[in-house]
């Protein structure tokens, strides 16, 4: 029954009744797609006639768990283009069951199955765009950049393939329908959501990528080697493109918003919650395709508020800062462009631009991007908010350049600037990466920052170096690099400064036979070092030695097992402790004096890591580590508990709930009491009324408690900070709650067209109960929003 029904759809692919076909397995990877003077309509039926001339991709290979072997599951991709515009047909032949589909909103297709064609329309094998589509049509897209890919770890096994980033969105169509022998889906990408190359005739690089659900497989059209310096720089080719009409290229995104916000009014008894409604902030964005390769996009005054507040995340170390991805379209759009090394670029910085542009593309082998931006007179260093004056509005400007060099090598040179009321901030970089042969490459950076205000002028100096290995059974990777405690990266993200960081990676993976319980195991040893700065360049030594084994276990189906085992040692860091008191028991001198802390701290934690197959109704990740950690509140060896667990459900097509629950808690060795517990419980469920409207709800509890600290390593004393004339405040001693709720109903046709209307609430209760969640007295805040933006394209 199964040859009865897949049978007419391979005979309608017979070269006979087709164009050109290009068997990747068999080296013809270098395809001539047609010209065809004509348009097809996207129905996900590839019936009209030029879907009988088009090329025909067709040879699949494995990429993982095992790459280079041939494809269990037959895939045909049809291509050919038109004046105006590229077509992608995708026949995906399925024989163990029903394709894995559901209805959902754009970029949320990584649990179906999926086509994800890489176009990279320079032909540099360095960076493409991805067009991605699941069994209805329903898109992903973003940017994939050749960077370093991933070797080991927790949970992690293999090398993995670079993973795109779906920040970006374009406008594209497409349409799919789940077949009795698979999927088959429609796609017309047009010339203006394109940049690409200047030339009459051109080549452009292309891969496909398919994820096989079912099995947890993964697939290419080209025969990719993991076992290899680059990912990109292995895709073929679509040649002989000419006559690409891309024509004036002008989007025009005005933007309306308005705000009701609620918030308490008056003290005590005579409180009460009132809203205010703000008048409506018209602005918008503007997009100018200057040419076929060189992108200016503008900015008025934008609504830069997030639709979904930021997800939670548990501190492991209060010294390192928290990282939270850049959501806003204006930024993300040719983001790609401003991607270095040690994050000297962080959009989030400008926070309220009143102005901003920018200028993206590539030139003859060079990549430019160029950002300025106002931000709000609010946001300035000298702008007091309690009287509404002072400041100026801070002016950002970046610069990136990037120079190819050969097939996978490239420099590049970041120069950034901030300019505030009696500060400015400027930052230059030089980095770059080269490949070395066919699996080495390295990395390297250098750059120096000059920061100026009342207080005087500081110059100081960032470098980094990256040596890697990407084989197969033996990876490698050594780095090294430094940041001197005075660099300052005023449009960039540091996480850490003053610090010099060593890491030494080993990864042996050993493969069983095609279709064995056992796909694979990899084992991965790791020793990191790490400085304070000052201390590396006067020879002391290291104020965190870390020795990590890690073991990771490839299963049939997509299940996958991970272990470790962290033996680690923290050393004491006064600065940490700045301002800290101990008042000391009698017994050790009955007086308060400055916290000092235990030279050092031994840790022995154990990890374990389980994710579970994409099924076509669940998923989950779980992580749980346990053992003697170290506690940064009272500078002592603890014991730790630490459980991550995160699902995605979906009950119908339309339908999904995604739970996480973090749980973190450090407890005393003396009184075997919780030093400190956290807990984040968050819960998104999406429901998609259609393709462009969907109804999502997203509630946030989190929960902390600290108990009054001690100096546990020590004297057993009260740690105290001071609170001036010579009193004390004992540290620690809270409980503290907080539950977050968001709604939004949302109307998306395309990118840039979008209606939202939401409403968001935060409250602190002194405990997870109803009533406390919906009384007004527990209530922090909360706002209603509606949005319009509409995109005229041109």
């Amino acid at each position: 029954m199964l040859l009865a029904l897949v049978f007419p759809f391979v005979a309608a692919m017979a070269p006979g009744d087709s164009g050109a076909v290009y068997n990747a397995r068999q080296g013809h990877i270098h395809a001539r797609p047609p010209r065809i003077e004509a348009d097809a309509t996207i129905d996900g039926a590839l019936t009209e006639p030029a879907w009988k001339q088009a090329a025909v991709l067709t040879g699949f290979s494995q990429l993982t768990p095992v790459d280079g072997v041939p494809a269990d599951d037959s895939t045909q991709v049809l291509v050919w283009y038109s004046p105006t515009a590229i077509y992608f047909g995708i026949r995906a032949f399925e024989a163990h069951g029903a394709a894995h589909a559901t209805l959902s909103d754009r970029d949320n297709i990584s649990a179906d199955d999926n086509v994800q064609i890489l176009l990279s329309t320079f032909d540099d094998g360095r960076q493409a765009l991805v067009f991605g589509v699941n069994p209805l049509g329903v898109q992903m897209d973003g940017t994939m950049a050749e960077l370093t890919t991933s070797t080991g770890g927790f949970g992690k096994g293999v090398t993995a393939r670079p993973q795109a980033d779906l920040s970006q969105d374009f406008v594209f169509q497409s349409k799919g329908h789940v077949t009795p022998w698979g999927y088959e889906v429609e796609i017309r990408i047009p010339f203006k959501s394109l940049r690409y190359q200047s030339d009459s005739t051109q080549s452009w690089g292309i891969n496909v990528i398919r994820d096989v659900q079912h099995s947890g497989f993964e697939d290419t059209w080209t025969p990719v080697r993991l076992a290899a310096a680059g990912f990109l720089s292995q895709e073929g080719t679509l040649d002989g493109l000419h006559d690409l009409h891309r024509g004036l290229v002008v989007d025009v995104n005005p933007e309306l918003t308005q705000q009701t916000l609620g918030a308490e009014s008056g003290i005590g008894p005579a409180a009460r919650w009132r809203y205010d409604a703000r008048g409506p902030q018209v602005g918008g964005n503007v997009r100018w395709g200057i040419s076929n390769n060189l992108t200016l996009n503008a900015t008025v005054k934008p609504d830069f508020s997030q639709v979904e507040s930021d997800a939670g995340q548990v501190v492991y170390d209060p010294r390192q800062a928290l990282y939270f991805p850049e959501k806003r379209p204006f930024f993300l759009d040719g983001m790609e462009g401003f991607a270095t090394p040690n994050n000297l670029v962080y959009t989030r910085r400008i926070q309220q631009p009143a102005f901003a542009t920018k200028l993206t593309g590539k030139v003859s082998g060079t990549s430019v991007a160029f950002l300025s931006a106002l931000d709000d007179r609010t946001t300035s260093l000298g702008y007091d908010a309690l009287t509404g004056r002072g400041g100026r509005n801070p002016l950002y400007d970046i610069l990136r350049v990037q120079r190819d060099l050969g097939t996978m090598s490239r420099v590049g040179v970041t120069v950034t600037d901030k300019e505030d009321a009696g500060y400015s901030n400027r930052v230059a970089d030089l980095d770059g990466r080269v490949v070395l042969g066919s699996i080495y490459s390295l990395d390297f950076q250098g750059a120096a920052s000059r920061t100026a205000d009342s207080a005087g002028i500081d110059v100081a100096p960032l470098w980094s170096a990256l040596l890697r290995r990407s084989g197969k059974r033996y990876g490698a990777s050594y780095s090294f690099g430094g940041m001197d405690s005075n660099f300052v990266a005023g449009a960039g993200f540091i996480g850490r400064k003053g610090i010099a960081h060593m890491n030494m990676s080993q990864r042996f993976t050993w493969f069983a036979n095609r279709g064995h319980v056992l796909e694979s195991v990899t084992f991965n040893p790791v020793y990191d070092l790490t400085w304070k700065y000052a201390y590396l360049m006067s020879g002391r030594d290291a104020i965190e030695k870390k020795l990590h084994f890690n073991l990771n276990f490839g299963l049939r189906d997509g299940w996958s097992l991970g272990g470790a085992l962290l033996l680690e040692t923290f050393g004491y860091d006064p600065q940490l402790f700045q301002g800290v008191y101990v008042a000391r028991p009698a017994k050790f001198g009955g007086d308060t004096v400055p916290f000092t802390g235990i030279p050092r701290l031994p840790n022995r934690d154990w990890v374990i890591t389980l994710t579970t197959p994409g099924w076509q109704w669940f998923s989950s990740n779980l992580m749980y580590v346990w053992g003697q950690d170290e506690d940064f509140d009272e500078w002592a060896s603890s014991r730790i508990y630490l459980v991550q667990a995160d699902a995605l459900i979906r009950p119908t097509a339309q339908l999904r709930l995604s739970p996480s629950y973090v749980f973190q808690a450090y407890g005393r060795a003396s009184d075997h009491h919780w030093v400190r517990s956290g807990r984040i419980s968050r819960v998104k469920a999406e429901y998609q009324i259609a393709r462009p409207l969907f109804f999502r709800v997203v509630a946030q509890y989190s929960t902390e408690n600290v108990l009054p600290l001690i100096d546990e390593g020590r004297t057993g004393g009260a740690l105290l900070q001071s609170t001036g004339g010579g009193q004390y405040a004992q540290m620690g001693g809270y409980r503290s709650n907080a539950f977050r709720m968001d709604w939004l109903l949302a109307y998306q046709p395309t990118p840039g067209t979008v209606f939202y209307a939401g409403y968001g609430n935060s409250s602190a209760p002194d405990q997870l109960r109803v009533d406390q969640l919906t009384e007004t007295r527990y209530r922090v805040n909360d706002a209603f929003f509606v949005k319009l933006t509409y995109l005229f394209r041109m």
